[in-house]
């Protein structure tokens, strides 16, 4: 049940600048993913695939044996570039079948968390119930489009929001999945029959916008209580 984590980053970012190294409780913000991932059971290595000679650097220095470095080759470097096309190019360099793949923008999420997905993972295997996993929040509200259309509810039944169907957000805090999955699924992480795992709203906090990064910090101190 061991698998490599994939753990890209770049050495810069719009909304949130120098974020990666960006300080997170008195430590660069990647190094909070970094640790959970470290002490995930099933984790044997965490790749890091970057541009930046300061990441590369410190997650040496800081992290040891355990971390591979993989320096972006200019032809996939760029903020445009698609995440697929990243772990395409992580796959063709790794040995290893299974992989976990994350952003340093889930400081919150925990160890037990992966390791949970991790085992979902390969029982749902054990199954052939799916051939790829990941992260999704629940969420249960009225939704509407740009021109105020109702998009998962009926205005004139005004269902109580616990009572709607609910909606579950990918929040990229984890992807599991094999060489074969990702191939058969045309490069992609999310498989041809994938299955999504819950995980608190509270931990899933993503880091996107500045405001996310202050509401992570905010969490990050109760983190205990979560």
């Amino acid at each position: 049940m061991k698998l490599t984590a994939l753990l890209p980053m770049k050495g810069t970012s719009e909304r949130v600048p120098n974020k990666n190294m960006k300080d997170f409780g008195g430590a660069p913000l990647y190094h909070a993913i970094m640790k959970s991932l470290l002490a995930s059971k099933y984790i044997d290595k965490v790749v890091i695939n970057t541009d930046s000679k300061l990441i590369a650097k410190d997650a040496k220095e800081n992290f040891g044996d355990r971390v591979v470095i993989i320096d972006r080759p200019k032809e996939i470097q760029g903020g445009d570039m698609s995440m697929n096309v990243i772990i395409d190019y992580d796959l063709h360099q790794l040995k290893g079948e299974h992989f976990l793949q994350t952003h340093s923008t889930n400081p919150l999420l925990r160890a037990e968390t992966i390791n949970n997905a991790i085992e979902s993972y390969f029982e749902c295997l054990a199954q052939e119930n799916c051939d790829s996993v990941f992260g999704v929040t629940k969420v249960q509200t009225r939704f509407y489009d740009k021109n105020a259309n109702p998009v998962n509810h009926n205005p004139e039944e005004l269902l109580r929001t616990q009572d709607l169907e609910p909606l579950y957000e990918e929040n990229s805090n984890f992807y599991i999945f094999s060489k074969d999955s990702f191939k058969n699924a045309r490069n992609k992480r999310i498989g041809t029959n994938p299955k999504i795992i819950e995980v608190n709203k509270l931990e899933a906090v993503d880091i996107d916008e500045p405001e996310d990064f202050k509401l992570a910090e905010l969490l990050h101190i109760h983190k205990d209580n979560l």
